[in-house]
């Protein structure tokens, strides 16, 4: 009787000590997120893994890393299923109501990805935007004061200048010849007025050729850049009409229905999405610039792909932690804004090819 009595007492504190055991063992989620988190195979690294594992060892914190989708991620962390999630959560106002946030260890803009135009569009792009309703306004002034001041010409000139200026019907094409040559300053010199009225109608010609000739140079150059501008992928408002894709529920998504984007399609990952820009399914792929640069450099198989210069939505990084184990929130906290401090940092960003902001 004793002895069994002894075995249930060792049984029960077994039991206990191994409770406790797995209570202490955080459950860290994580998706991968290149260049912050990398797997090939079972190797895992990247700069958030190694930022956690030394968190994790100056602060003798016993972890346990599960693999998760990212959305499954976010529930599992709001639920308190998993401790701690390491990967790169962007700090907004409706995540920090539902789990805890650490300080945040990284800055970075989203962008826009888009699939390169072949030299075919640039020419045709170029061309639409040259041949436009502008141009082609001017283009008909310039014609008709051509006309006007060929036909002015030639009716002055005709009866005491007909070497130049011809006394018939043939006589208003050498008008118009004139008129032309005189309006672009070349000047050849086979046909010049010689009549009082003529050189009066010259002058007026030239001088106030010059000053349409700039001013029609000028407009065309400013509604081209307009055009180009307005038309151009390189502005985040250009493609808001535009069919776009980003992550669910990130920052982005949040960051676009927020500036009312109508044309939203939701990806689990960041390959899946840049594999349908590829294929032309969406116009653009909006996300986190380190990683989309970071998965296009990486990836041979979206190479025709290209990160616009465009920055918008500075995102700020931090790891996120269950409202359950909001203790231990403080003391990684604060081992995180130590080792973001010292030069190894820098050093870690700098393999990745990352930088501070």
């Amino acid at each position: 009787m004793k002895k069994t009595f002894i075995a249930i007492v060792l049984s029960l504190f077994s039991l206990s000590f191994y409770a406790q055991i797995t209570q202490d063992t955080l459950l860290v989620g994580y998706t991968t997120a290149p260049p912050f988190i990398v797997q090939e195979g079972e190797l895992l690294e990247g700069i958030n893994i190694w930022l956690w594992e030394r968190t994790a060892a100056d602060l003798n914190l016993n972890y346990k890393l599960v693999p998760m989708g990212f959305r499954e991620m976010l529930d599992a962390l709001k639920s308190g299923e998993i401790d701690v999630s390491i990967n790169p959560l962007t700090v907004t106002s409706e995540r920090s109501k539902v789990f805890e946030f650490t300080n945040s260890y990284y800055a970075a803009h989203s962008t826009i990805a888009i699939s390169e135009a072949t030299t075919f569009e640039k020419l045709t792009g170029f061309l639409k935007n040259f041949f436009n309703q502008d141009f082609l306004k001017g283009l008909a002034v310039l014609l008709f004061i051509i006309f006007w001041f060929g036909l002015l010409g030639w009716y002055f000139e005709r009866k005491q200048n007909p070497e130049h200026f011809r006394n018939s019907g043939s006589g208003i094409w050498d008008g118009m010849w004139w008129s032309a040559v005189t309006l672009t300053t070349v000047g050849y010199g086979d046909k010049a007025p010689k009549t009082k009225m003529g050189k009066i109608t010259a002058l007026v010609l030239m001088f106030g050729g010059l000053l349409f000739i700039s001013g029609l140079t000028a407009s065309i150059a400013s509604s081209l850049t307009v055009n180009q501008l307005s038309s151009s992928p390189e502005g985040f408002m250009a493609f808001k009409e535009r069919k776009v894709g980003t992550i669910d529920n990130s920052g982005a998504m949040e960051y676009l229905h927020k500036h009312f984007f109508k044309d939203i399609n939701g990806y689990s990952g960041v390959v899946a999405g840049l594999k349908d820009l590829k294929d032309g399914k969406i116009n653009a792929f909006m996300y986190d610039e380190p990683i989309l640069k970071y998965r296009i450099q990486e990836d041979k198989e979206l190479m025709n792909l290209q990160v616009l210069p465009v920055k918008f939505d500075v995102q700020f990084y931090a790891f996120g932690i269950s409202t359950k184990r909001a203790e231990i929130e403080k003391e990684v906290s604060q081992q995180i804004l130590s080792i973001t401090e010292t030069q190894e940092w820098e050093v870690v960003l700098n393999e990745f090819g990352l930088k501070d902001i």
